[in-house]
């Protein structure tokens, strides 16, 4: 099972991914992104990382995700066998599976959220990361890690969890892109470097070093009363 999730957050413009799967090195195979092209989750039994690439320079030259989705898969002979979801720097989303994804398999859209999966267990894994992604509340992070919990506990992967894998983006902060390629209990260090991202000494790094809207930020050109405050998980 290969379940991912690709999610805009309205209040703060943030965009952020999360994967998880019964092989090796998810994040690395299905997440890719940035704050100004969006956000693509390319995965499946041949999935094609070009895929992944190709949408979001589409994107990023302003094609909305569902046209730029549809103009990437439909040239690939192979695309019977892969699965592509997006989500553009304005929080709309596309996404195709192959006719040969093995079942279940498909994807569910929300407000700001696409949600992908093949090999799963039943179609209430993916309808659980959408529904728990969108009644959640707080930070973004925290409502995607609590989303790919839940898709775990709605059924999972008969094969046993191996890697998961988070990415948030933004103009106004450093990149977060956290990855565990190969563990027995993936979801739960997942959790535990997300904690240590936020956590100082790490956290206050980031919250010096350049981003889009502050391209030349550095310590000494920083207020301190002017850093963003990490964000808590609540409203």
């Amino acid at each position: 099972m290969t379940v991912s999730i690709l999610a805009y957050d309205e209040k703060t413009g943030s965009l952020g991914g999360a994967a998880m799967t019964g092989s090796l090195c998810v994040g690395g195979w299905v997440l890719r992104g940035t704050a100004e092209s969006g956000l693509s989750a390319s995965q499946g039994t041949a999935p094609s990382t070009l895929w992944g690439e190709e949408v979001l320079a589409r994107m990023k030259a302003g094609e909305p995700a569902a046209e730029a989705v549809a103009e990437v898969t439909a040239p690939d002979t192979g695309r019977a066998h892969r699965q592509l979801a997006a989500l553009d720097p304005a929080g709309r989303s596309g996404h195709f599976t192959g006719a040969e994804s093995v079942p279940v398999c498909g994807a569910l859209e929300g407000p700001g959220v696409v949600v992908s999966g093949n090999m799963l267990a039943d179609w209430a894994v993916i309808r659980a990361v959408r529904d728990t992604y969108l009644a959640g509340a707080g930070a973004l992070h925290d409502r995607l890690m609590a989303a790919l919990v839940a898709g775990a506990q709605a059924g999972g992967d008969s094969r046993g969890l191996l890697s998961a894998a988070l990415l948030v983006v933004s103009r106004s902060a450093a990149p977060l892109t956290l990855r565990i390629d190969r563990s027995a209990k993936p979801l739960e260090d997942l959790a535990d470097l997300l904690a240590a991202a936020r956590a100082e000494p790490y956290y206050g790094w980031t919250r010096v070093v350049p981003t889009l809207d502050d391209p030349h930020r550095a310590p000494d050109l920083v207020e301190p009363e002017a850093l963003p405050l990490p964000e808590t998980g609540t409203e």
